[in-house]
């Protein structure tokens, strides 16, 4: 550990203690339920036995384990540690200036090898503008930039003489998911009425300037899992018009809001606040859904409240937020029906009794082939469903400055050799500082 303690066994068996401990909110525990025994062999072997065969079992264990020595007989949910962590990686934690910066420095025990770089400041700027600013004059040598900054603003000498772009494709996508414990929502052919009234390429071309495509469903292109067969729907409010009269949805005093039994269909997106891709995804939506009669409102919430007063909650009637996923195919914890306390992620409540089947047959199948059309078949049943209104994979938009080398793009993206970053003696302007 960075505090000098030996990283053992003892560390790796807390952690998988307290992932099982039904006092410790988690979305994870699922995949540690299903160890039979867990046993601890030697001071670096532990001996893991599944009940039954259990494909995503390696991946299960990539997680971050916990230091048994500074958290044993302690409360996680209250305990200082996230604000004073300890781990074993590359960097070591030195300072955190709340809602400004944190501070790490160079591990210089790090068994591949110590970084080249001394430190990383990581500066918290919530403003996608402002940062962009503090790029522009030097504060900062790496960030994101919005499509915008990347396909016009930072079109000039000035910025290409300092910085390389990159364009990376995204392993996550965008979505609104509907609270299924809603009334408006429990219908699949209202959900299907919704998306056809929504015109997604409008929003990649509009909000991510063609830098995306559109999503159709919860897979990745050039994944094993992502089914090729699955046809995005196209935009058609006029078959979106129809489907909402046929199921009872009709403006019957002509105030442009479709209406049943006195009340009009009217539902409140949430979306997380500073997020400028998604704000603007949602009044696209909102004046789509206006043409075919349905009022939407928007609320931008700041994230810890949005998780925990509404998401947690079910204080919804739509999300607009994205997921970020693995290669691992395995997406039991967002739609398996057992899966919807409060804190884990099929916060929308959905089930389909044959996904449910097939994401318990995904994580047994080994052979590939079977396993490969296991996953398509939930593929197409999730989009068919519309659980979510499926939106955009967006493209990972980085600028970096031209003084760091040894920089390469590979699948796993463009930090995957972070430690092996260096800047060159001639372009360093910085003075290390312990």
């Amino acid at each position: 550990w960075h505090d000098g303690e030996p990283f053992t066994s003892e560390d790796v068996e807390f952690t998988f203690k307290k992932i099982i401990d039904p006092e410790v909110p988690t979305p994870y525990s699922g995949d540690f339920k299903k160890v039979k025994t867990f046993e601890v062999l030697d001071k670096h072997t532990i001996k893991i036995t599944y009940e039954e065969a259990f494909v995503p079992a390696l991946s299960s264990w990539s997680m971050k384990i916990m230091p048994k020595h500074l958290l044993f007989g302690k409360d996680l949910l209250t305990c200082d540690f996230s604000r004073d962590p300890v781990g074993t990686g590359p960097y070591v934690f030195k300072k955190w200036k709340e809602s400004s910066r944190i501070d790490l420095f160079a591990n210089k025990q790090y068994f591949e090898h110590r970084p080249y770089v001394d430190r990383y400041i990581f500066r918290v700027i919530p403003d996608n503008g402002a940062m962009f600013v503090e790029m522009l004059v030097g504060n900062i040598d790496q960030g994101s930039l919005s499509p915008l900054q990347y396909t016009k603003l930072t079109d000039t000498s000035s910025f290409e003489k300092k910085f390389n772009k990159y364009s990376l494709p995204s392993f996550g996508y965008t979505y609104m998911g509907y609270n299924l414990n809603n009334p408006l929502f429990k219908d699949k052919q209202i959900r299907i009425a919704l998306n056809y009234a929504v015109d997604k390429n409008e929003i990649i071309k509009g909000v991510l300037l063609g830098k995306g495509e559109v999503c159709t469903g919860p897979f990745i292109k050039n994944t094993l899992a992502y089914n090729d067969n699955v046809i995005p729907m196209e935009y058609d409010p006029e078959k979106a018009k129809e489907m909402l009269l046929k199921a009872g949805w009709e403006d019957i005093d002509n105030n442009g809001w479709v209406e049943k039994n006195g009340k009009i269909f009217e539902f409140t997106i949430l979306t997380n606040q500073g997020n400028f891709e998604r704000s603007k995804t949602a009044q696209i939506i909102q004046r789509r859904l206006k043409t075919i009669g349905v009022k939407v409102n928007i609320r931008n919430v700041e994230w810890a409240v949005l998780i925990n007063e509404f998401i947690n909650k079910k204080r919804f009637d739509a999300v607009l937020l994205g997921w970020n996923l693995s290669p691992e195919p395995d997406c039991w914890d967002i739609w398996h029906s057992t899966k919807t306390k409060p804190g884990e992620f099929n916060f929308i409540s959905y089930e389909n009794l044959k996904v449910d089947e097939l994401l318990v047959e995904g994580r047994k199948t080994f052979d590939m082939k079977k396993r490969e059309q296991i996953y398509n078949d939930i593929h197409e049943l999730i989009y068919n469903d519309q659980p979510y209104m499926f939106l955009y994979v967006p493209d990972t938009l980085i600028a970096l400055s031209k003084r760091f080398e040894n920089v390469s793009v590979s699948p796993a993206g463009l930090e995957h050799n972070f430690i092996d970053w260096y800047v060159s003696t001639e372009k360093q302007k910085y003075t290390m500082v312990q």
